[in-house]
């Protein structure tokens, strides 16, 4: 519903002005801008800029919009691409997500998001409105959302500031994605110091649709108006992009408050089911989200992806604040509004679907042939640009590249030469601290907040290691997806710690007995500034890009998130790594923990000393340093194949890959998933791997999964391994409790707990730092 536009601003500054006062004094710095670029601004124009100008251009050519200091390596996605990897690829890098044939004509379009230092400053609306804005991506093209998921990392569990963090930042996810409807199936919670002063907040969104519904963000047709619908434009989020996503944290704390946006997941529903009936009716040529940079990004985007040029009228925005200038107008990033490209044939019918919504619309202009953005004030142009200049050939940087002074002596420290005590008593001990430690205890408390069945499609979610939806009803077509990074691998090593970021999420897809398909990330690192961060972020890249190549996953697109650090210390390099698999009917789905008693046990894959980096060394010796574990990708292909075809003949019961705490914490999770109790013993592995007992506990080498199999498919089982040349080992029987007798895990020769002192170690972290778990209603 339209209405009139509001009273008249005094215009402070003109394309007419700028010709006529070359010589103005502009805040450029205060708005992000280095000095060259803001010469570059005025070699483009042909003059200074105007204020408004100034605006869009600080906005868009942010680290955080342009990226600027990442795009030449970000191009080796592009580069390391093979046939394999385009057979399902039907949207890829470029757009607002990446979509996925996954078969029976229906697409799947993902993507994460980073949302960090607004999550720091306002932890609850930094976190909600990270949810709002990746949601509006999946719609954008022309997707039903129908999952969220997010990555977490938080400070020292223990440190006083981290309890607001972390409650503002779970109930702020909670709430946007619960009152849209939309259930979260999976993601991560890390604690860490090196996360203090700059947490990680990470969303992910999925969405399903079909083949033909596919819709782009591109400004074509002159004639076509340009429409604004959704909320009303405020003060929220004015600069979020340029000032507060693109620049580290002072020692002084949170100041930067004002550019945090405030979300209403009630208007973003609505405007969830307006779109896709505007879809339905075909009555929009393209929709694009106002996120990041607001309506700058979105008229410069749209025209410059379309070619073509735009006028707009700013005066016709619709505002919460009448109050604001045209400068802040156009920064301003206030959610749950989208911009449409509409035919005037059918701007009546569009804006009678608004209307049915109560969603507001205002024509803000049209589209034009002259190849230029032209923003007006009350009829005064404010804006004169070449919408790529703006939006697509921003600047581009070769940051200086160092290799780190300190990583020889760190790799050096090898964590072999810690000591291993082999006592069953010390292993029962150590066994219960990683159980116990923040990184592998039961994550409910978060967890039990998020609705994870709502819409009645979820096949798998927490604690499982991916996530599950069914995308159609009738044939059980669905996907899983999974998302992992290890920052302490990455410390050690970017280059191997993203590939194996992206193994574990593959892996993780893959017990679920779907096949890993494609990829998305969000790479999260330190100051660009820094040239040591840059030869993390170039070697992070360089390892993902080449394992992707390798598995035959494409990258579909993703984000990156720069100035992650708080003075001069960067965190460790957290390149998150999202999995989209694919599974042709999920009532063949694969659980992580096993349901029944009498079922073999077996270990798929080979253990070596690989403590580098494990939770071990971090939990039992406070250490990290040397190399992480290697990866045979060829090897992480074969397992994923070989545990599809186990599927597919209904050969496994359960599968759990193991990573983070080993052996030993798959098998405690194994157990406490359905309460059923283990008997394993680890003198097989110990002899044929040539390893003690405490590394064939912790080791996180990788390629290695537990399955159970019922005993009437052991041979078959057995003889797929055979004959695909799987290292296996038959490592345990899952058990039934004698009379009288709890169910427990017993590890033989070395200790036996109980399934309710595992769960007591395991539930008990999480609450003692932040208050009792929500209980889940029965």
């Amino acid at each position: 519903m339209s209405t009139s536009p509001q009273a008249k601003t005094p215009v402070a500054d003109t394309v007419e002005n700028a010709r006529a006062t070359p010589d103005k004094d502009q805040p450029y710095a205060t708005l992000g801008l280095k000095p060259d670029e803001y010469a570059q601004i005025r070699e483009i124009l042909g003059r200074r800029p105007t204020s408004g100008e100034l605006a869009m251009y600080s906005v868009m050519w942010s680290e955080h919009c342009s990226y600027k200091s990442s795009k030449i390596y970000l191009r080796r996605f592009g580069q390391k691409v093979s046939d394999e990897m385009k057979q399902r690829l039907m949207v890829g890098i470029g757009q607002n997500a990446g979509v996925v044939d996954v078969g029976e004509g229906w697409a799947v379009t993902f993507k994460v998001e980073s949302h960090n230092h607004p999550s720091y400053v306002e932890p609850f609306q930094g976190a909600a409105t990270g949810v709002g804005g990746i949601v509006r991506d999946i719609i954008s093209m022309g997707a039903r959302p129908v999952a969220v998921m997010d990555q977490l990392r938080f400070g020292a569990i223990d440190d006083p500031d981290t309890a607001r963090v972390v409650h503002g930042v779970v109930s702020g996810i909670s709430f946007y994605g619960n009152c849209l409807g939309l259930p979260n199936i999976g993601g991560e919670t890390v604690f860490d110091p090196v996360y203090q002063g700059n947490p990680l907040v990470n969303a992910l969104a999925v969405g399903v649709l079909r083949h033909e519904d596919i819709k782009l963000a591109n400004a074509t047709g002159a004639g076509n108006k340009v429409v604004l619908f959704g909320a009303r434009t405020g003060g929220d989020g004015i600069g979020g992009a340029s000032i507060l996503a693109s620049d580290t944290f002072s020692e002084g704390g949170p100041t930067k408050r004002p550019a945090v946006q405030v979300g209403d997941p009630f208007a973003e529903k609505v405007l969830i089911e307006c779109c896709l009936e505007l879809y339905r009716g075909e009555l929009v040529e393209a929709i694009q989200d106002l996120g990041a940079a607001g309506i700058s990004c979105a008229t410069s985007e749209l025209a410059a992806n379309g070619g073509s040029g735009m006028r707009v009228d700013l005066e016709n925005v619709l505002l919460r604040d009448p109050t604001l200038t045209p400068e802040e107008i156009l920064m301003s990033e206030s959610q749950e509004r989208m911009m449409a490209i509409v035919a005037p044939d059918k701007l009546a019918a569009f804006e009678a679907v608004n209307a049915r919504w109560d969603v507001e619309t205002s024509v803000l202009g049209e589209v034009t042939g002259d190849g230029r953005l032209k923003i007006f004030w009350h009829g005064e142009q404010i804006v004169d640009v070449d919408p790529s200049t703006v939006a697509v050939d921003g600047p581009v940087y070769e940051r200086p590249v160092a290799y780190p002074a300190w990583i020889d002596a760190l790799r050096d420290d090898s964590a072999s030469a810690l000591p291993r005590d082999l006592d069953p008593d010390t292993l029962r001990t150590q066994f219960l601290q990683l159980l116990s430690s923040p990184n592998l205890a039961d994550t409910s408390w978060v967890t039990n907040q998020y609705d994870y069945y709502v819409m009645g499609n979820t096949a798998l979610s927490f604690p499982d290691d991916a996530g599950m939806i069914r995308v159609d009803e009738e044939s059980g077509l669905g996907f899983a997806i999974a998302t992992d990074c290890n920052g302490r691998y990455c410390q050690l090593d970017p280059y191997a710690g993203a590939q194996l970021a992206l193994a574990e999420a593959y892996r993780n897809v893959a017990v679920t007995g779907a096949v890993p398909t494609a990829v998305t990330d969000c790479l999260n690192f330190g100051s660009p500034e820094n040239p040591e961060v840059m030869w993390q972020f170039g070697q992070a890249v360089d390892g993902l890009a080449e394992a992707c190549l390798e598995l035959g996953v494409p990258v579909t697109g993703g984000n990156v998130s720069f100035y992650n650090q708080t003075g001069d210390v960067p965190i460790f390099p957290t390149p998150v790594v999202g999995v989209l698999g694919i599974i042709d009917d999920v009532a063949r789905r694969i659980p992580s923990g096993w349901q029944d008693a009498g079922q073999n046990i077996y270990l798929l894959g080979v253990t070596a000393t690989d403590l580098s980096g494990s939770a071990w060394a971090d939990t039992v010796h406070g250490h990290l340093g040397g190399r992480p574990p290697s990866v045979d990708l060829g090897q992480e292909k074969r397992l994923a194949e070989l545990i599809h075809a186990a599927s597919h003949q209904e050969l496994v019961s359960s599968a759990h890959d193991l990573s983070a705490g080993g052996l030993g914490q798959a098998l405690a999770e194994g157990v406490m998933r359905f309460g059923v109790g283990a008997r394993v013993w680890l003198r097989e592995i110990m002899e044929r791997d040539g390893v003690d007992a405490a590394t064939a506990l912790f080791s996180e080498s990788t390629g290695r999964v537990i399955v159970t199999v019922p005993r009437e498919e052991d041979v078959k089982f057995r003889g797929l391994c055979e004959g695909r040349g799987y290292p296996v080992l038959r490592i345990g029987v899952t058990d039934v409790a004698a009379d009288g007798d709890e169910p427990a895990l017993e590890i033989q020769d070395v200790f036996t707990l109980t399934v309710a002192e595992l769960r007591a170690h395991a539930q008990g972290t999480l609450p003692a730092a932040f208050g009792p778990t929500v209980v889940e209603p029965v």
